[in-house]
């Protein structure tokens, strides 16, 4: 069965963009800069393996304390 390389390549493209939606909302929870894990999450889903070992990891990350949170 040939698969046409444009699926292919529209596949990793909607990949990309749902793994840096769900790095930034990740992000905003876990990191000091939301954007750059978004970024990143992009990035690393060209190989959808690794932006799902990015998410993944970003999940088991702890949550950052904010200020308003901590009773400051």
């Amino acid at each position: 069965m040939n698969i046409p390389l444009t699926v292919i390549g529209q596949f990793i493209i909607i990949f990309a963009v749902v793994i840096a939606i769900v790095s930034y909302y990740l992000g905003r929870r876990k990191t000091e800069t939301p954007a750059l894990a978004a970024v990143l999450g992009a990035v690393f889903s060209i190989v959808p393996i690794f932006g799902l070992i990015y998410v993944v990891v970003l999940m088991f990350k702890r949550d950052l304390v904010r200020e308003a949170e901590s009773g400051a």
